[in-house]
């Protein structure tokens, strides 16, 4: 039977898996070439839809913190996504992006004082490591916009957890993000306007990909990513965006008929290993392990 700790940690897990699958609903139910235009109707629709169930607004300088989290976990994370996706292939991209862990890391441990240790910093290491071997191909070409492009995700991403970590939650989960989407969604608006005009004639099976990405992918899958990441060490929970890419196989594998390599199955591995090792339920025990007798039956353990 689970912990509540491992409970928590298995929905969190839930947001990753589900996003790992927008890659081959992309391909299959999508219009192509439409990459901002899925971002928007992603982030905004789903956003109003929240908000309009909840009916909260922000108050004082929530305000601004919704709008600074909104651009980075949502609308500047998604826009560099584009730029990422046309200059750099997936493989990539993929593990340019999986320096994420270690970027997370390192801010939590500026911003709100969770230690740098050694175990992070491998657990991080070994996560590269293994998206590395799942997705990366031999002939990946680089490019150094492209590159730079999916460090900036990185970052903003990166930033966007520890500050969603830091700054908590002023009101019910729902409401607070709701804002987030609603604000990503109002930064990409005009950038896809521009960038790709306004959308086609959409079939039904391209309006049923974007519900499931906005209703599935998006609300449901944020409420879930951002439960876990108030309850949770930031650090660690970040290590958990990992199985993106490997579900992203998984599903290619299993749906579209894609090959699956003895090293890609060990990269996969890899992150798996490393998530059960270093995930939040590993980092839980580890710490729990660590406490002294008298913590905790003579007094109280601060956390910060």
């Amino acid at each position: 039977m689970l912990s509540k700790t491992g409970t928590l940690t298995a929905t969190t897990a839930l947001a990753p898996i589900v996003w790992g699958t927008t890659y081959i609903v992309a391909a299959e139910l999508l219009p192509p070439d439409r990459p901002l235009l899925a971002a928007l109707l992603r982030s905004l629709p789903a956003g109003l839809l929240l908000l309009l169930l909840v009916r909260r607004l922000p108050r004082g300088g929530w305000w601004w913190r919704s709008a600074v989290l909104g651009i980075l976990n949502i609308g500047l994370f998604f826009a560099l996504l584009f730029v990422t996706a046309y200059r750099l292939p997936g493989g990539v991209a993929a593990t340019v992006g999986a320096v994420q862990p270690l970027l997370v890391a390192l801010f939590a441990s500026r911003w709100i004082g969770e230690r740098l240790t050694g175990r992070k910093l491998a657990a991080g290491v070994a996560g590269l490591a293994g998206v590395g071997l799942l997705v990366l191909q031999a002939q990946a070409r680089l490019d150094a916009l492209g590159v730079a492009a999916a460090l900036g995700g990185a970052v903003a991403m990166a930033a966007g957890v520890v500050l969603t970590k830091k700054w908590g939650t002023p009101d019910t989960l729902l409401a607070a993000t709701s804002w987030q989407l609603v604000a990503g969604g109002l930064f990409l608006l005009p950038i896809a306007l521009l960038a790709e005009g306004l959308p086609p004639a959409l079939t039904g099976v391209n309006v049923a990909g974007y519900a499931y990405l906005g209703v599935i992918g998006t609300a449901l899958a944020y409420c879930l990513w951002f439960r876990g990441l108030h309850r949770l060490p930031a650090s660690s929970t970040a290590l958990l965006g990992l199985l993106s890419p490997v579900v992203a196989a998984a599903a290619g594998w299993l749906l579209a008929g894609q090959s699956l390599s003895p090293g890609q199955c060990l990269g996969a591995a890899i992150v798996l290993a490393t998530l059960v090792l270093a995930g939040p339920a590993g980092h839980r025990r580890a710490t729990a392990a660590s406490v002294h007798p008298r913590d905790v039956l003579g007094r109280s353990v601060t956390r910060r």
